[in-house]
């Protein structure tokens, strides 16, 4: 488990709490809905913005699959050698999370992108390998032998910011879905009309709904007054 985070940020002058919410696993045949609604139906104050787990909503979509289901193919296993790997996370770094990529975004897709990201490194430039493969690469979130859903590879979560809006519709408060992990990695999958991207990303920057064993997958964000 990573180093506790401060509950009370300052962002522009302004003090916001944050509040990592406890919830079980999430996977199917969970309903997003009924779980926000069961852990901060009574919580949500007006002001408040809910930011949800990527892997979480994902999760309770379906997008994920079984390990021991994905039988990757042979280019699948040669380009995830190529991947250079991180202190966390496996990204498409195993060949069952570039399998699922080649099926998200289609074979041709991959090698080009691959083809990107090698010119990338020669010419020293980060990135072009996803953009060119696109953000549902990106986050397929592999098997790892820490965290939560050990055994699955999970995709990244369908249509986000449709999502985002109807869960703003259906709680009352903004709603966010973030990519976030412990080596620096923050990024916005989705969100309802009106967040602002900077404050997110601020708040969300060090990760503190944690990604171990915390079980904390949804965050209420709420501006609080100076004492």
């Amino acid at each position: 488990m990573g180093k506790i985070k401060p509950a009370v940020v300052e962002y522009k002058g302004e003090l916001y709490l944050r509040i990592p919410v406890r919830t079980h696993e999430i996977k199917p045949p969970d309903d997003l809905k009924e779980v926000l609604w069961r852990y901060v139906g009574g919580l949500i104050r007006p002001g408040d913005i809910l930011v949800l787990s990527s892997k979480a909503v994902a999760s309770a979509q379906g997008r994920l699959v079984s390990s021991k289901d994905i039988k990757p193919r042979k280019i699948a296993h040669f380009l995830a050698r190529k991947v250079k790997k991180v202190p966390y996370g496996i990204g498409l770094g195993s060949p069952e999370t570039m399998e699922m990529a080649i099926r998200e975004c289609g074979l041709f897709r991959i090698l080009f992108a691959s083809a990107f990201g090698f010119l990338g490194k020669i010419l020293g430039i980060k990135g072009l390998f996803y953009l060119v493969a696109g953000r549902q690469a990106a986050w397929i979130d592999g098997d790892a032998p820490y965290g939560v859903l050990r055994g699955y590879v999970v995709l990244g979560p369908r249509e986000p910011w449709k999502t985002c809006r109807e869960l703003q519709k259906f709680l009352g408060v903004p709603v966010a879905i973030m990519d976030v992990n412990d080596i620096g990695g923050c990024e916005i999958c989705g969100a309802s009309p009106g967040v602002s991207k900077d404050l997110l990303l601020f708040l969300m920057k060090d990760n503190p709904l944690g990604q171990d064993v915390e079980y904390t997958p949804i965050g209420i964000l709420r501006k609080i007054p100076k004492q």
